[in-house]
């Protein structure tokens, strides 16, 4: 008898843990989903229609050409057929998909400040999904390390966005490192139309850039850079431990030393440039945001720019 006092007691503890933890993600949900929402309605709603009006763009009919119509628009075999110029006309696609790519990989838990990396990849992929979602957009979350950790397909609706959130906040990943090109060739794989694709990771991922571009001809890319201050900006605190979260590499730096900070400035910033560099090969748009920043403003800017 006591034995089985025992199982339910524990069964019990497992449950109301179980519980608590339940409550606690339901209110990080809440959370994020009051602030997304206030900044949504507050700033984004129109910028980001305008920004991505006529992004999917579909052949409607042809028509006679008249002065003035754009001639990359001529249809010559129909021109040839009816012995007079006609162009084709396009009207915007109802409907939009829109794919937050997200990197979970353990270089994201890096923060030195009150938010790490992975927070501000969270509040920003909550805040474009509203957005989105407010746009009458389908949406769906692709959340990738070295594989592809979990894959939501485009919906419409609010239930839709506060699904994809409480994977973001609940997923516990199944690798450390980073593959992007492994997601990219994932999304390519399984969108079949082309899609408005917001790529947030931190980049720390090597040999993307062809898969990139590939992507970037089918879909319209925006990359989203995120890095945290203590990695543009060593630290003058003495003798420090550095630990590569996705290798377990360690060393031991010396941020007293004046050479050693401005290196590991330098190394930063070509790093930095040299994603910038892979994105504008591929044609598609980067933003780089560090934690503690203002990310609305950035990406208010970005929609107006765009627009």
């Amino acid at each position: 008898m006591n034995i089985f006092k025992q199982l339910f007691s524990r069964k019990q503890l497992v449950q109301t843990l179980e519980g608590e933890v339940d409550n606690v993600l339901e209110s990080r949900v809440r959370q994020l989903e009051i602030k997304s929402k206030r900044l949504t309605n507050l700033l984004f709603t129109g910028e980001y229609h305008s920004a991505f009006k006529g992004v999917g763009m579909v052949f409607k009919e042809v028509k006679e050409y008249v002065e003035g119509d754009d001639i990359r628009f001529i249809d010559w075999n129909v021109s040839a057929r009816m012995g007079s110029t006609y162009s084709k006309v396009f009207e915007e696609e109802r409907e939009l998909s829109v794919f937050i790519l997200v990197d979970a990989s353990a270089s994201n838990l890096i923060g030195s400040g009150m938010q790490s990396k992975r927070d501000l990849i969270t509040e920003i992929a909550a805040v474009l999904s509203f957005s989105a979602s407010n746009n009458k957009d389908k949406i769906g979350l692709l959340v990738c390390t070295d594989t592809v950790e979990k894959y939501i397909p485009p919906k419409k609706g609010k239930s839709q966005v506060l699904y994809m959130l409480r994977v973001l906040l609940a997923i516990k990943p199944n690798a450390l490192k980073t593959d992007l090109n492994k997601a990219l060739q994932y999304l390519n794989n399984n969108s079949r139309h082309k899609s408005i694709v917001f790529l947030i990771s931190d980049f720390l991922s090597v040999g993307y850039d062809h898969t990139l571009r590939i992507t970037a001809k089918k879909h319209d890319i925006i990359g989203i850079q995120v890095f945290d201050k203590i990695e543009s900006e060593l630290p003058k605190v003495g003798m420090i431990q550095v630990v590569d979260a996705e290798t377990g590499f360690s060393t031991w730096l010396d941020s007293n030393d004046r050479g050693t900070r401005n290196s590991w400035q330098q190394q930063h910033v070509k790093f930095m440039e040299d994603t910038k560099l892979n994105f504008k090969k591929a044609g598609a748009d980067l933003l780089q945001i560090a934690t503690g920043d203002d990310y609305v403003k950035t990406l208010q800017q970005f929609f107006i720019k765009r627009t």
